[in-house]
């Protein structure tokens, strides 16, 4: 009788959890003893605790649900972090840096951090943090940093389809990805040279930290961006238990695992894989509408090894492959042609690969200095393969008659990187950093293609043409360096400056240096919850790198690489912000931006081609010799009303009027292609709490946004070429109709003693609206119009289910007084 019950009396146990972390000084990375936390529950009860002589702490027996943490220590700012996230399934480990306050002996009133605030405290404008959490909280954002960065003012998706991103109006080509301090290549699946997003990310949400995103004016320490930077952040494994994470999902099955390698040494792991789920179904048979399945997985790992000085070493590393085939022939000659693709006149493979592998060192040097240093090692390549479909027609069906090879490439970029900085605490009013980022390029190239001509009466092989070489790099090298040096002086506790320098440097030609680019900030806080801010930056970057080495023409089977010659193309970027912390929980930011860009690449010829236009989609750039004469500008208004999580909702309403415009070499000056002019979006969310640890999360999510520039399609030179022209004279003066798109969410979650259970589901575009996304050109079509409209994604449901549980038992804790 004891054994039956047993486990109905586990059950009836109300589900709780250990928070702790370690707290530091922010500026030095020293350990701070004796900070006081106090832990308030959703249900207004407190807890707290403080930190050790190791700046540890420990609160245990947290009801699961969101909690709201304080943090507040003599002669330092106090921390605020509203909803913190605890599930019975997994520690919440939260590490803390505090600054420390101009004035002397008091404990401080203003709030130095807030939840949503930058932990790099050299950005004062165009600057939030976002939460890992948030990243599957958002509707539509698929545990995709990309995604969920759509939502915030000023920066738009430009595909539903891939995770590219428009900054205020800018070529989603200018985000930076920089990872433990590093700048990485594109950190997602099928990613297509000259782009920085993809359909699907690399990137998984289990090992992330609380990192930082920067639309504009960011700091020294970034280079090589234009539009934005994602800084992320890696962390550690759990050093005293080990737990387990798997989840199942339409767009990944993934596991991780982490726990402690040595408990007295505090060191740790953390392991993680995902495998794409839609393979898994074509395993079982089950049929998803195509028979072009995209095949991906990827990983990571981190070891971190604590010294007995203060300091840190990780290894670390994550990486994908990925790789679909489309066999239209097959299709053709099947009875049953129910694949979307099967218009296709070719077969296609498509693959790509990423990865990266780093060590990570940081150590206090003493009370006021700290260096942190990271060596990484990179790779990136993608390549393909097209035959095209030659065959007739007997009796009403397709015969193939031969699967001729049209067009194959590699490409592949290799990087050695280095990044090494200095943080220095004068004193409590003025800090300065200083370091260098410095790369080493290999470039790897093959690709060339042919033309095969049909019959226009037949539709019979008539002519197949020579194979042309448009790529043949081997080994190539270059180095490109970014020094940098930046202080913050806080005048006050209300008024506070930061100023920078930097350069950029690209070995590739001699057209390629910044040798200064200033960044400026300044910030003043008014009545403790206002504050005014402005902020400066003149920011370069290379054009991407396959664009260097393409040749237009071939000469004695060569290509002729005529563009080596370009040069960075630049931007200066001046932003004023104004916050408004209406309540504990509710703020207001307004900004208003203006950026001129010049010496972008456009052709040498007169024409409308512009970089500026380019980076997001599936296709490569094919263009002429350019120069870097192009210019444009940019300029608009946002606003963000977000309130955090509190009393079982949260909203996030953002808006934003802009416009965008830049001069080809014909000097005309017209919209950019991601001129939208407006973007609108809402999330709202309800969560809904039972006994018993239970939670029922419903949010949803409205977009409504300018659709993007086109011009009129050249039909004549469209047939020729087989693929979409348009006439020059008219590039982007015909705009789609708006963007509109709601999304839904609706997410279960029940924590049991130990295990976390949760089931979700995220309906994206719940109206399928048909957004109008561009023109293509499909031969052949039974219409006999070849100019066809594509659409984004129409309603597209996600599922996912989650566990999380600890594996064994954990090391027994001592608190701070012990």
């Amino acid at each position: 009788m004891v054994s039956l019950w047993l486990p109905l009396s586990l059950l009836a146990q109300p589900a709780v959890q250990t928070i702790r972390g370690m707290v530091a000084d922010r500026e030095s990375q020293i350990p701070l003893i004796g900070v006081n936390i106090l832990l308030t529950t959703d249900q207004g009860e407190t807890k707290g605790t403080i930190t050790d002589y190791d700046g540890m702490y420990i609160l245990e027996k947290v009801p699961v649900g969101r909690q709201t943490l304080e943090f507040s220590y003599i002669g330092y700012e106090r921390v605020l972090l509203n909803n913190v996230v605890v599930s019975s399934g997994k520690e919440v480990i939260l590490d803390l840096e505090m600054e420390e306050s101009a004035t002397q002996l008091q404990e401080v009133e203003v709030i130095g951090m807030r939840s949503g605030e930058t932990r790099n405290e050299m950005a004062p404008v165009s600057a939030r943090e976002f939460n890992v959490e948030e990243t599957d909280r958002y509707a539509g954002s698929r545990g995709d940093p990309g995604r969920m960065a759509s939502n915030f003012a000023g920066v738009q998706g430009a595909d539903d389809s891939r995770n590219d991103i428009v900054v205020r109006g800018n070529t989603p080509q200018g985000v930076l990805w920089r990872f433990e301090g590093v700048n990485i290549p594109n950190p997602n699946h099928f990613a297509i040279p000259g782009t920085t997003g993809g359909p699907v990310t690399i990137l998984n949400n289990k090992y992330l930290e609380n990192s930082d995103f920067f639309t504009g004016a960011f700091p020294a320490e970034f280079g090589n961006g234009i539009a934005g930077v994602f800084d992320l952040r890696m962390r550690n494994g759990n050093n005293r238990r080990h737990e387990f994470s798997g989840q199942l999902g339409f767009l990944g099955t993934d596991v991780s695992l982490e726990g402690p390698l040595s408990r007295e040494k505090k060191s740790s792991y953390f392991l993680s894989y995902r495998y794409s789920t839609l393979r898994l179904f074509e395993f079982l048979g089950i049929r998803i509408g195509t028979d072009a399945v995209p095949v991906y997985q990827d990983g990571a790992f981190r070891v971190n090894f604590p010294d007995e000085k203060g300091g840190n070493i990780a290894l670390w590393g994550i990486g994908g492959l990925s790789k679909i085939t489309v066999l239209n022939s097959e299709l053709k000659t099947a009875e049953n042609q129910t694949d979307p693709y099967a218009e296709s006149d070719r077969d296609q493979e498509f693959g790509s690969r990423m990865v990266v592998v780093g060590l990570t060192f940081t150590r206090p040097l003493n009370l006021s200095t700290y260096i942190k240093a990271t060596l990484s090692a990179s790779d990136q390549a993608v390549f393909s393969e097209h035959k095209k479909i030659l065959g007739h027609s007997e009796e009403g069906n397709f015969i193939l008659d031969s699967l001729p090879p049209v067009l194959g490439f590699f490409l592949e970029e290799s990087k050695f990187s280095a990044n090494a900085a200095l943080n220095k605490k004068i004193s409590r009013k003025t800090t300065f950093k200083a370091g260098i980022n410095a790369d080493y390029w290999l470039f790897h190239s093959i690709d060339s293609f042919r033309t095969i001509l049909l019959d226009p009466e037949t539709g019979g092989l008539d002519t197949i043409g020579e194979w042309r070489l448009r790529w043949d790099t081997d080994g190539m090298g270059a180095v490109m360096v970014q020094p940098y040096f930046q202080m913050k002086h806080r005048f006050s506790e209300q008024f506070s400056a930061t100023a920078g320098l930097t350069a950029l440097y690209f070995g590739l030609n001699d057209n390629s240096l910044s040798p200064l680019e200033p960044r400026l900030g300044l910030s003043y806080e008014m009545n403790g919850n206002q504050r005014l801010s402005f902020g400066y930056g003149l920011h370069s970057q290379i054009a991407p790198p396959y664009m260097y080495f393409y040749g237009f023409e071939t000469k004695n089977g060569d290509p002729q690489e005529h563009n080596l010659g370009m040069g960075l193309f630049k931007s200066h970027h001046a932003v004023l912000g104004y916050d408004w912390f209406i309540a504990k929980v509710l703020r207001l930011r307004l900004e208003t931006y203006y950026q001129y860009l010049f010496n972008i690449p456009v052709e040498k010829n007169p024409s409308s081609f512009s970089l500026i236009n380019t980076g997001s989609g599936f296709d490569r750039l094919f263009p002429d010799t350019l120069v870097n004469e192009g210019t444009s500008r940019n300029y608009g208004l946002e606003l963000t009303l977000e309130r955090f999580f509190s009393q079982g909702y949260y909203f996030l309403f953002t808006a934003s009027v802009f416009d965008s415009k830049y001069r080809g070499s014909d000097e005309v000056l017209r919209n950019t292609t991601f001129n939208g002019r407006f973007a609108v979006n809402g999330i709202l969310a309800r969560e809904f709490t039972f006994s018993k640890g239970a939670a029922l999360n419903v949010g949803g999510k409205v977009t409504y946004a300018g659709g993007r520039w086109q011009g009129e399609v050249d039909r004549a030179a469209s047939d020729a070429l087989q693929d979409i022209v348009y006439i020059d004279e008219t590039v982007n003066t015909l705009q789609a109709r708006p963007y509109f798109r709601a999304d839904l969410k609706i997410a279960f979650r029940w924590n049991r003693p130990k295990t976390l259970h949760e089931f979700s589901i995220d309906m994206i575009n719940v109206s399928n609206r048909k957004n109008v996304l561009l023109k293509t050109y499909v031969a052949n079509h039974p219409s006999g119009d070849n100019i066809r409209e594509t659409y984004q994604l129409g309603f597209l449901p996600i599922f996912y289910y989650r566990v999380e549980f600890g594996l064994g038992n954990k090391i027994p804790s001592k608190s701070a007084g012990e």
